[in-house]
């Protein structure tokens, strides 16, 4: 989407609201993160986007900007930085504070189960909790209870991303079926440009092919040992309640009609065509559970919890759609 001067011009009155620093004041990575945190509070910013609270938004974005893994923030936390890299963290630091753009859009950049993977406004932010279910659920060597949910995970032949958006939950499916094609629809060409962008980067071409199209549209007749989704889920009491930051990702990413489940229900409605015997669909749907229990009584589904979150994403086997 193309800028408009006049909001250009606001963010600058925004930017040059900020407290000058003298240079030297903040010397180290951790001076930074500290400085980042308070401007963040004091402009009441929204953390949804990879990051769940101001310090680790600062300390994300302090790294980037050093090229540095979030990982090794710690090791380089008392480092002291040069002049023009304080100038650049000072600067998107602003940024920040003045667009109330993710912070992901910044850097054109989000992490996903330790991955890399590359974002612009053109797709939603990551932050879906379905990779950490693969490695959970789905993974040969876990040994959690309800784990490998379809047997040796070597065993699945193809799996299907539908709302791919960036790309990488398909990415991420590759690594954890090793011998899987992966096929990944989506309905923006936008995004589909970036998650081709992202497939190239993990050298993934012969194994992930991407589609242009409505949900099962583009597939024909296909069948899938797996299929996830994380589909638009937002309903429209949310859809208006939803913060700057967010307002600045696509619409298309988050709208799920009235209460949240236009694209689940013909998901749910048409999965079991698409599966093979043996399979199933993993599904996240935000926080419509009680409304998707409601819908649809007679199905057994199964939600799994992660770490951050508890019935948010689903599982249902084929035998029970």
């Amino acid at each position: 989407m193309a800028k408009r001067a006049r909001p250009a011009a606001k963010r600058g009155r925004s930017a040059s609201r900020l407290p000058k620093v003298p240079s030297g004041e903040l010397r180290t990575l951790l001076d930074f993160v500290r400085y980042a945190v308070s401007r963040f509070v004091e402009a009441k910013l929204v953390f949804a986007h990879g990051t769940t609270d101001p310090v680790a938004e600062a300390a994300f974005l302090v790294c980037e900007t050093l090229h540095l893994h979030p990982d090794q923030f710690e090791t380089f936390a008392t480092a002291q930085v040069t002049a023009r890299e304080a100038k650049a963290i000072l600067e998107v630091i602003a940024r920040r504070v003045a667009t109330r753009k993710p912070a992901a859009y910044l850097v054109n950049k989000i992490y996903l189960r330790g991955l890399p993977f590359h974002v612009d406004e053109r797709v939603i932010v990551p932050r879906s909790f379905i990779g950490e279910l693969l490695d959970s659920h789905f993974s040969g060597d876990s040994d959690e209870e309800g784990a490998s949910l379809l047997g040796d995970p070597a065993s699945v032949e193809n799996v299907l991303d539908l709302c791919t958006g960036s790309g990488c939950l398909a990415i991420l499916a590759s690594r954890s079926f090793p011998n899987a094609r992966i096929d990944a629809v989506d309905i923006s060409s936008g995004a589909l440009e970036v998650a081709a962008r992202n497939v190239a980067e993990y050298g993934l071409e012969d194994r992930v092919k991407l589609y242009r199209g409505d949900l099962f549209g583009p597939i024909g007749g296909e069948r899938y040992d797996l299929i996830i989704s994380n589909p638009p889920y937002v309903d429209a009491e949310g859809m208006a309640a939803l913060p700057r930051e967010c307002r600045a990702e696509p619409k298309l990413a988050f709208d799920g009609g009235a209460d949240g489940l236009d694209v689940v229900r013909r998901i749910l409605d048409e999965a079991a065509g698409h599966l093979t015997p043996q399979g199933g669909l993993l599904c996240e749907i935000g926080r419509g559970r009680e409304w998707l229990e409601a819908a649809f009584p007679q199905l057994p589904l199964l939600w799994l919890d992660t770490e951050d979150s508890e019935g948010e994403v689903f599982w249902i086997g084929v035998a029970d759609l």
